[in-house]
């Protein structure tokens, strides 16, 4: 499998199935690096001052937000970190949806969700309960102290998440100003069967592997060209790698039906799953 961005759980209920994620795209295109041409060391970004275009120094530089034209309020480090989201590690559903309800403009980044820790069961009864009611599960997840919401998807024998924009983040159909000709357009029947036709004609099955970006193949094939030629320049980079957090997660598959129980009847839990319960929030305070 894939590395693992993020580990920790789905949640929802007493229910929680440990799940690993992993990113479900990977960064295409040519990546062009500036280099100064006297010495073929890498080109970098300077912080500068807009006003007297003079470098400033990182011990300078405050973070600011506009208020007014002109007029910034400044926060502190500690006062930005004060306002991110808790990081609990799980993916905590909220609500069940119609698939189709979900608005394509909302879409953004989606995430492979593999089962792990011995969640496999409990996974793929959550991936078949989703695929058999035609529903997505609405969720708050934190990644990188920011809070996204997401739905969570069937997809053939897996399941994924997907980054929601949040709806303010979202303009309205309305910014368009469509006129009523596209709004109610007056089509003659001859004219959709034409247009109608012409699909059919076009028809195709989706093939992955006929789409390429033949702007990528092109520049590749001439770095390969020119390498090939000899043309190459050494250049030394410092590389890094992110630490990536884990979470241990308890597999509570039971606390499926004690979840349902426990609405049906209106009481409190009883006490395992009390205990279940403390458990998960002692692994919460273990993990954070």
């Amino acid at each position: 499998m894939a590395r693992a961005i993020w580990k920790g759980a789905i949640s929802f209920g007493l229910v929680h199935i440990p799940v690993a994620l992993v990113s479900a795209t990977s960064s295409q295109g040519v990546d062009f690096d500036w280099l100064d041409s006297r010495s073929m060391d890498p080109v970098g970004y300077k912080r500068v001052n807009k006003v007297t275009g003079k470098e400033v120094t990182k011990e300078h530089i405050v973070k600011g937000v506009q208020y007014e034209k002109g007029r910034y309020v400044v926060l502190s480090e500690e006062e930005i970190k004060s306002a991110h989201p808790l990081s609990t590690q799980t993916i905590d559903i909220f609500s069940f949806v119609d698939s189709e309800q979900i608005p394509l403009q909302n879409i953004d980044t989606p995430y492979y969700l593999a089962p792990d820790k011995r969640g496999g069961k409990v996974y793929a009864l959550l991936r078949e309960t989703l695929s058999k009611t035609n529903k997505v599960a609405l969720a708050h997840v934190v990644l990188h102290t920011r809070q996204h919401l997401a739905a969570l998807m069937p997809l053939e024998s897996a399941m994924v998440l997907v980054m929601l924009r949040w709806p303010a983040e979202v303009r309205s159909l309305d910014t368009l100003e469509l006129g009523s000709e596209v709004t109610k357009p007056e089509l003659a029947k001859g004219e959709l069967d034409m247009a109608k036709r012409l699909v059919e004609d076009m028809r195709a099955d989706w093939k992955p592997e006929d789409y390429r970006d033949s702007f990528e193949d092109k520049i590749m094939a001439l770095v390969e060209r020119k390498a090939n030629e000899g043309k190459i320049e050494d250049v030394e980079t410092a590389t890094g790698e992110e630490e990536r957090k884990t979470a241990d997660v308890i597999d509570l598959t039971e606390l499926l039906k004690r979840s349902l129980g426990g609405k049906s009847a209106g009481k409190t839990p009883s006490k395992p799953a009390a205990k279940a319960t403390t458990a998960k929030k002692a692994t919460k305070r273990s993990s954070g």
